[in-house]
């Protein structure tokens, strides 16, 4: 009878049940935390307050901007240009479009914050592109699917900004941190692509000797993470400032220079940046509601315990961790994971020291692994809309390139400094 009229257990069940019904994770979040504050009355009126306060900072602004100018890269034309050039430098190599579209979805993670926006703008491109020499279309689907997960770890990243906001680490550091991991899992991935291109004979074609041509015509696109990056690294802007700023570049390069963009585009354009955003901030907000709920509770602190009981080896309890994760990245989408476990998982960090700022990194890798991962693979559900095919059909080419990601992740958690590395020099760690 304790345990029936215990809040921990509630609370925990209430989500879970809630989850399993098909509610909308962020209405099984604000729902439950908003009826375990009012039944065991711990200050309802803080309800309001809590959700209006999670919403209300100023790095969030960097998320719709982020979004936007995701969304105008993608419809500006700088995606073609990009995979021209890309397929100009290794086209002619033994799985060279293939090995092209992970380069090119590694680049293009400096420009979108989003796997799934990563996969709808480059996918329609490559993934025919592909085929037509020869590849099978599941084999290209997958590539495209598991190496857009790239674009949440290699900044800027959405999924690092909300991240730093819920653990006040410096959004700066964690952007920084990013980019050697993200270019240790593309090589990860390049090396699982080239093995099996080679083992099904996927050839490359010759070059068509345009290199000068093509680096020419994606100048203004390779311009765009350099402008972006360096005027937060360089200390020009801050991450929301540099935001805003890729939104006017985008803009620019979309309507004055490939012409790609007219005003008339602008309305459903900001139309699907508005439902984008209000997704990722209600999400935000019900989270925050759920994650202070259970700390005033006692749940993180039991959970928490619960799992340094089981060790107190730190390399185990990250083992655990990383599994939790894992299989948590099947059934759900990055934010909502980070908004029910950095509370918990942050005790934990502090227990052995770990740096937030790696660890985030270590989070946001198992979150683009599950991206690809199904049930729930946003990526694949993305691909499977392009190619036609069903994600069954999908699973067994993914299953190599998600190893592939599995065995980046191995070494990012062996050497944190791969991860530290770069925020160090900029000043960004303590």
């Amino acid at each position: 009878m304790e345990l029936f009229s215990d809040p921990i257990f509630w609370t925990l069940v209430l989500f879970l049940g809630s989850v399993l019904l098909g509610f909308p994770i962020a209405v099984a979040l604000g729902s439950v935390a908003t009826f375990v504050v009012w039944y065991w009355d711990l200050g309802i009126a803080m309800i309001s307050f809590n959700f209006f306060a999670n919403i209300v900072k100023f790095p969030l602004l960097a998320i719709p901007y982020f979004i936007l100018s995701g969304i105008i890269m993608e419809k500006s034309g700088i995606a073609e240009k990009l995979i021209d050039l890309i397929n100009e430098c290794v086209g002619s190599i033994t799985g060279g479009l293939a090995l092209g579209a992970v380069l090119v979805a590694t680049f293009w993670g400096a420009i979108s914050g989003s796997g799934p926006a990563t996969v709808a703008a480059l996918g329609v491109i490559l993934i025919p592109g592909m085929v037509k020499a020869g590849y099978d279309k599941p084999f290209a689907t997958a590539t495209v699917c598991a190496s857009s997960g790239l674009a949440i770890i290699i900044p800027p990243s959405i999924a690092f900004i909300v991240y730093a906001i819920m653990t006040s680490c410096s959004v700066g550091g964690i952007l920084a941190a990013g980019v050697f991991p993200g270019l240790v899992m593309s090589a990860c991935i390049c090396v699982s692509v080239y093995l099996t291109c080679r083992k099904k004979g996927y050839r490359g074609r010759p070059r068509k000797g345009r290199l000068l041509k093509s680096l020419k015509d994606a100048f203004w696109a390779l311009m765009s993470p350099i402008i972006i990056l360096g005027g937060i690294y360089g200390g020009v802007f801050t991450p929301t400032e540099a935001a805003a700023v890729s939104v006017f570049y985008g803009l620019a390069v979309g309507i004055l220079i490939y012409r790609k963009i007219t005003l008339r585009d602008l309305y459903s354009i900001f139309a699907e940046t508005c439902s984008a955003t209000s997704v990722v901030m209600l999400l935000v907000a019900c989270g925050g509601m759920y994650a202070w709920a259970t700390a005033t509770v006692g749940l993180v602190d039991k959970l928490s315990s619960l799992m340094l009981g089981f060790s107190s080896n730190q390399y185990v309890v990250l083992f655990i961790i990383n599994i939790i994760l894992l299989f948590m990245g099947m059934i759900l989408d990055g934010i909502s994971i980070y908004t029910i476990f950095v509370p918990l998982l942050m005790p934990i960090m502090a227990q052995f020291g770990w740096n937030p700022i790696w660890f985030g990194v270590v989070m946001t890798i198992n979150i683009a692994i599950g991206q690809v991962t199904p049930p729930v693979a946003q990526n694949l559900f993305v691909g499977s809309k392009i190619s036609g095919l069903s994600i069954e059909e999908l699973t067994p080419p993914v299953l190599p390139l998600i190893v592939a990601s599995v065995v980046a992740m191995a070494i990012i958690c062996a050497f944190p400094q791969i991860t530290l590395f770069l925020p160090g020099k900029l000043g960004f760690l303590e």
